[in-house]
């Protein structure tokens, strides 16, 4: 099993970029703000039920990439570091956007919970970043499936918790999340860069 200090690094990581905005934060935002804590909520449940599902795919696929790919475990590894320095400058260089802006759904349970759940499964970003993210903190020393597992189960319940988070801070922060577009894509690139540096100085012999 993974050490407990690259446990603790993978929760510290995914909650750095979970709170980053994207499209599942921005139809969360819009929502609530539109509606109220309860849609905003809502939207979190039908986003959470799309990482389930998006969630079991990662845990299937990368455990047998992992097994039929063990010799080119840390290429993969080295991979993913690659991809979250490009997600980084991307982030960067990107225009501002407003959160507040996001069209909200019809004012009704079912459109809102499917709304947010197909956002978040057809974003095809989505498993990509998975793929490259999760390798970074497994062990390859110790049983790489049942660490897969726990990383997921560990990314769903901070996933779910912190998009819940957007929504009950949306209705009374609706200023501050429209403000400052550039200044968030600066610091979501300067985060996403960070985390690929140290992931790549901390790899492990």
């Amino acid at each position: 099993m993974m050490s407990l200090s690259l446990y603790l690094a993978f929760c510290a990581a995914t909650t750095v970029l979970i709170l980053i905005p994207g499209p599942n934060v921005s139809l969360i935002v819009a929502n609530a703000i539109a509606y109220g804590t309860r849609f905003g909520l809502l939207t979190v449940a039908g986003t959470g039920s799309a990482m389930v599902v998006q969630l079991l795919l990662t845990t299937l696929g990368m455990t047998a990439v992992m097994t039929a790919l063990a010799g080119w475990f840390d290429t993969l590894r080295w991979l993913g570091v690659g991809y979250l320095l490009w997600l980084g400058l991307r982030a960067w260089t990107a225009p501002a956007t407003d959160l507040t802006r996001t069209e909200a759904q019809p004012k009704s349970a079912r459109a809102i919970y499917l709304r947010g759940f197909l956002v978040s499964l057809t974003n095809p970003k989505t498993l990509l970043f998975y793929g490259a993210f999760f390798p970074q903190f497994l062990d390859r020393a110790g049983d790489v499936e049942a660490q897969i597992v726990l990383l997921s189960l560990t990314f769903l319940v901070l996933g779910v918790g912190l998009d819940g988070v957007w929504a009950l801070a949306a209705g009374r922060a609706r200023r501050v999340l429209g403000m400052h577009g550039r200044v968030r894509n600066r610091l979501t690139g300067a985060l996403l860069v960070g985390a690929g540096l140290g992931l790549a100085l901390a790899r492990r012999p």
